[in-house]
Parts: C-alpha cells; sequence; structure tokens
C-alpha cells in the first residue's frame, strides 16, 4: 500500500512542480533564445463571435487603436450564426478600409469560423484573438518582433487576468500565473505546447485546416506549426487582458471545455503521441498528465487512511485540511490568510472536479460545444 502512496505523490508531484523544474533546469543547461528583430510584416487579425453585440463595438474600437501601420493590417470579423446586434454591428464599420466582415447566418462552431477567417486573410501573419479581451495598443508589433527570427512559426501573448493596472493573485489567476511560467520555460529552451486563445500569431503558409468541431484551435495550430519543423514560443511583452474573476460557474463550464479539448486532439491528431511530434514528451508532461491528476487524488487519501505510521497520518491529516480549506472558500470564508489559502484550495479542487468532467464526457461521447 505504501508503494502505490508514493507512485500517486509522484505522480503529483512531478505534473504540478517537477515538470517546470526540469524546464527550468532544461533553459540553464540549453537555452534558446529567439533572434527578435524590427519586422513590420503585413498582417490579418482573425476573430470569430456569436452573439458578441455586447462587447464587439469596444473590441472593434480595440482593434482599431493597435499601434500597427494601418495599411498592413487587416481585420477579419467572422460572425457565425450571430442572432443578436452583432451583424448590425459589423455593418455599421462596413465603410471601414480595413475590416473585412464575413457573415455566416448558420452556426457551425469556432473552428469553421477560423476556416473561413484564414480563407480571406491576406496577411503573411494571422493574429487570432477573441472578443471578451483588451489588447494593449503595442502587443501586436512586439509580437511581430519575433518572426525576424525565421524559425518561428507561432507566437503567443500573454493573458493578464486584472482590471488592467494589475493581476489577480487569486483563484484562476494564481493557477494562470503558473501555467505561464511553464509556458515561458518551454518556450526558453523549445517550444510552447498550445497557445493563448486571447491572443496569438501564426505564419499563414503555415496554418492548416482546423477541424470542424475542433475545441482547442489555440492548441492543435500550435502544435501543427511545431509538426512543421518550426518553433512555437510564448512572449510575456504582449499582453491581452480579461476579467479576473468571470464566476465561478462560468470558470467551472469553461475549464471542462479546455480539458474535454485534451481529449478531442488525441482523436483528431493521433500523431501527437507519435514519433512524429518532436515535443511528444512537453505534450504529455504539460497537457495530458494533468487529466490522471484527480485519479492520483484519490489514490493518496484513500491509501493514507490503510497505511499505520506518524508520517502518513499526517498526510492523511494536511490532506483533509487542504480540502477543509475549500470548503471555507464555497462558504466565502474571508479572513485575511485563510481566505488567500481557501481560494487557492477551491481552485486547485475545482481544476481537478473539471478534468473528472472531462472525462466523464469523453467516456459517454457528450460533445462540448463553443459558446461565446
Amino acid at each position: 500500500m505504501k508503494w502505490i502512496f508514493w507512485l500517486s505523490a509522484i505522480f503529483i508531484a512531478y505534473t504540478y512542480a517537477g515538470y517546470l523544474g526540469w524546464l527550468w533546469l532544461r533553459a540553464k543547461l540549453r537555452p534558446w533564445p529567439v533572434r527578435r528583430g524590427t519586422a513590420e510584416p503585413t498582417v490579418s487579425v482573425v476573430m470569430v463571435v456569436h452573439n458578441e453585440g455586447q462587447v464587439l463595438e469596444q473590441k472593434l474600437r480595440n482593434l482599431f487603436e493597435l499601434d500597427y501601420p494601418a495599411e498592413r493590417c487587416q481585420l477579419v470579423v467572422v460572425s457565425d450564426g450571430s442572432s443578436d446586434r452583432t451583424e448590425e454591428i459589423l455593418r455599421e464599420h462596413d465603410s471601414h478600409p480595413r475590416l473585412y466582415a464575413v457573415m455566416n447566418q448558420l452556426s457551425r462552431g469556432k473552428a469553421a469560423g477560423l476556416n473561413s477567417g484564414i480563407e480571406v486573410a491576406q496577411g503573411e501573419i494571422v493574429v487570432f484573438t477573441d472578443a471578451r479581451q483588451r489588447i494593449e495598443a503595442g502587443a501586436l508589433r512586439l509580437l511581430m518582433q519575433n518572426f525576424a527570427d525565421p524559425e518561428v512559426g507561432c507566437v503567443s501573448g500573454e493573458l493578464m487576468l486584472g482590471d488592467g493596472t494589475g493581476e489577480s493573485g487569486q483563484g484562476m489567476g494564481l493557477y494562470w500565473r503558473v501555467e505561464k511560467k511553464v509556458r515561458e520555460m518551454e518556450s526558453a529552451s523549445d517550444s510552447v505546447v498550445g497557445a493563448t486563445g486571447a491572443l496569438y500569431a501564426v505564419r499563414r503558409e503555415l496554418l492548416t485546416e482546423i477541424p470542424e468541431g475542433t475545441i482547442l484551435d489555440d492548441v492543435y495550430l500550435p502544435m501543427e506549426v511545431a509538426r512543421q519543423g518550426r518553433r512555437v514560443v510564448f512572449d510575456a511583452r504582449a499582453r491581452a487582458w480579461d476579467h479576473p474573476n468571470l464566476g465561478g460557474e462560468r470558470e467551472f463550464a469553461r475549464k471542462v471545455r479546455t480539458l474535454s479539448g485534451n481529449y478531442q486532439l488525441l482523436q483528431l491528431a493521433p500523431w501527437l503521441l507519435s514519433g512524429n511530434n518532436r515535443i511528444r514528451f512537453e505534450f504529455i508532461s504539460h497537457k495530458l498528465l494533468r487529466l490522471a491528476v484527480p485519479l492520483a487524488l484519490v489514490i493518496a487519501l484513500v491509501s493514507c487512511v490503510f497505511i499505520s505510521g506518524i508520517f502518513y497520518r499526517v498526510c492523511l491529516i494536511l490532506q483533509v485540511v487542504f480540502y477543509a480549506l475549500s470548503l471555507l472558500a464555497i462558504l466565502d470564508f474571508k479572513l485575511s490568510f485563510f481566505h488567500r489559502v481557501s481560494d487557492a484550495a477551491l481552485t486547485f479542487v475545482l481544476l481537478n472536479g473539471a478534468a473528472v468532467v472531462a472525462f466523464a464526457n469523453f467516456v459517454t461521447g457528450k460533445k462540448v460545444a463553443w459558446t461565446r
């Protein structure tokens, strides 16, 4: 029983800390810096929207105000069967010389919308973004500097969770900071496994058609870039901002969708686990092992119940206390230090709960659709 406990404990430790430590060591021993330079290639910013009338006007204004030569920047917005004011807003900007609107009357999902946008994109570089996040004015120019390096095929920006002045340190904000550190270390010595969906760019000649229904275009396309021998890098200077907390229910649903997307990728692109994927080890460590953590957590907890000894009693108590702290966050228990710790505990529990739901979706064949 002891070896079962230790296997599960080592598995959890590697997934959340060991992999990051290995990346840090690799970056120190074998750094691979990006050769940035001044670059102003032609750019097409592609965005798919579905019933985003509440935020679309603000987003378009944000895109129009980006610090990049207007004559070298095309904006492509695809309406995916919108039934609110989305199409009306796009028609109001129809005379804008930089905007190209595609009105798809039937909703076919984000992947199909992206394919429609890529078809009409004319830029050497295609930038992908979403409607909700605000992109900093200089972010596009910073992204392009990475393409001065011919080895770079895809560049991911950084998603900041906060009000635009400072990043949140609670809940998903804490999780996201750890996630970004992993991406930073992957990029420092090779390629990132996936990109930030709110802001990433790809050389147009490296883009492939996205299978209809694909949930994680921001993983599928970057992995296809890596498959073609180019690097996928992360640039923390190019930033987009989002709300730190969209509400527990929405955050949970979003995470279920993301983790379900990882299972879907294995079906859509089985080559990810083959020798054709030169960053297969990173893909497994970064994306797949997290799917198995809930099982390891249950094994670690249950095994401690049946093992005698002070050490294992302490481990059992610590685990129970940790889960009790997440309960305090649910009850909105606000007491300085305990509130911050319980909030982080709740985030951890929710993320692993989402992994369980994603697994159930995979086993039962339930599809998770793209929503606004």
